[in-house]
């Protein structure tokens, strides 16, 4: 068992709501982030050999590497939504978009990133507006979902 406060942030997990994004240049609050996956398909070889035992021979092997979605979800905010979100997915046109790497920090007690996640060359593909109802109080939350060439992870010592 750790004792001292050094052990405790050595061997502890990190709290998962102490997180900053980063979108392009500016830097955005979002409620929710899903989808940081590192994933492959697979694919199926069958080869037949009639040396050693008859009949076929299955290798299972990584394929290509699978798409990359993310969801990121927010707090609707006039003057932070609008140029973050719907100024973004407003500018895609056919074979057009600006794509932008998004850099989401996992940090620590005292605010520096232990975990960064870097997904390259993102664009978004939906913008979902938040659900409206006469009898609520929740805050209205809006969602974007993105695609993304790759991730990369960094761990910081």
């Amino acid at each position: 068992m750790a004792t001292s406060k050094a052990e405790i942030k050595a061997d502890y997990p990190l709290p998962a709501y102490n997180y900053r994004v980063i979108i392009g240049e500016a830097t955005v609050a979002f409620s929710e982030v899903a989808g940081l996956n590192i994933a492959y398909e697979k694919t199926t070889y069958k080869e037949s050999s009639i040396t050693s035992n008859p009949g076929p021979t299955v290798f299972r092997m990584p394929a290509q590497i699978s798409d990359v979605t993310l969801t990121l979800k927010k707090g609707l905010v006039s003057s932070t939504s609008q140029p973050a979100l719907y100024d973004w997915i407003s500018t895609i046109s056919i074979n057009q978009v600006e794509k932008k790497d998004i850099i989401i920090s996992l940090c620590d007690e005292t605010g520096k990133a232990v975990v960064t996640w870097t997904v390259i060359n993102a664009f978004p593909t939906k913008l979902d507006a938040p659900t409206f109802s006469a009898d609520s109080n929740d805050v209205a939350i809006e969602s974007m979902e993105l695609m993304a060439d790759k991730i990369k992870i960094n761990y910081q010592a």
